[in-house]
């Protein structure tokens, strides 16, 4: 059983591959968490959860929808996690989590994706971002064979910037960065209400065919970079940057 959680496709591309090889369930967490739903869940063989770095962890919604889930069955479970370079020590935090669940940990694994945090870095341009993704493919292949074989994940090194990162640098991005106000919709807005059905949070309205922020964010940047009309800035930070989907 593969659960992944996306903003903008780079998990749901990683997810659908090796659910392709393995012949596994998919499960997407956005829907779950959208619908409020963390009904006990059924586990056969395995577990793979398939999520975005934010800040050198996972982020925090699934963390907290896995461990208001419970997980029935004796689980093997992988964490295969997309970052934009490393996701620092971000083992440290989900060995506790599995730990708490009592899920059986069998590692995690980096995979390099085109970057889609626009609300502070650049996005890779289109050709930038297909030979990101090609360069990733074969080490989701690799994932896909060792979770295959029902081995561990290889044990990744940490180091003190990792620590620092994952620990001091994600406390601080949560509590000074990740807010929704910045987020604004221009004159391009059609209120097609795409932003709306894509927020996993349920966190935008439209009022007067307008999108409104409410006060739960997570960053994903599915509100930003799946509007169609490109009519969402949060702020100055994304104005004039490539948005980013991966639509391969």
């Amino acid at each position: 059983m593969i659960l992944y959680f996306t903003g903008t496709g780079n998990s749901t591309y990683i997810a659908k591959k090796i659910a392709n090889s393995l012949g596994d369930k998919l499960i997407s967490i956005n829907e779950k968490i959208k619908e409020n739903d963390v009904s006990e869940i059924n586990v056969d063989d395995r577990l793979i959860f398939v999520v975005p770095t934010y800040a050198w962890r996972i982020p925090r919604i699934v963390e907290e929808w896995i461990d208001k889930t419970k997980f029935k069955g004796d689980v093997n479970t992988y964490f295969v996690m997309n970052c934009g370079v490393s996701i620092g020590n971000a083992e440290k935090y989900i060995k506790q989590l599995c730990k708490r669940k009592e899920l059986r940990y069998l590692g995690v694994i980096s995979i390099v994706m085109p970057e889609n945090y626009i609300a502070m870095y650049d996005a890779p341009k289109e050709a930038v971002a297909r030979q990101i993704i090609e360069n990733a493919n074969p080490v989701i292949n690799k994932a896909s064979s060792i979770i295959k074989e029902g081995n561990s994940f290889p044990k990744l090194k940490s180091n003190l910037v990792g620590g620092l990162n994952s620990s001091l640098v994600n406390t601080l991005f949560y509590s000074f960065f990740v807010k929704a106000h910045k987020f604004k919709a221009d004159n391009k807005c059609v209120g097609c209400g795409v932003c709306v059905k894509e927020c996993p949070l349920n966190n935008i309205q439209l009022k007067g065919k307008k999108p409104v922020w409410g006060n739960k964010c997570t960053h994903c940047m599915a509100c930003i970079c799946k509007c169609p009309t490109s009519a969402i800035e949060y702020g100055k930070n994304s104005v004039g940057k490539v948005r980013y989907q991966c639509q391969m």
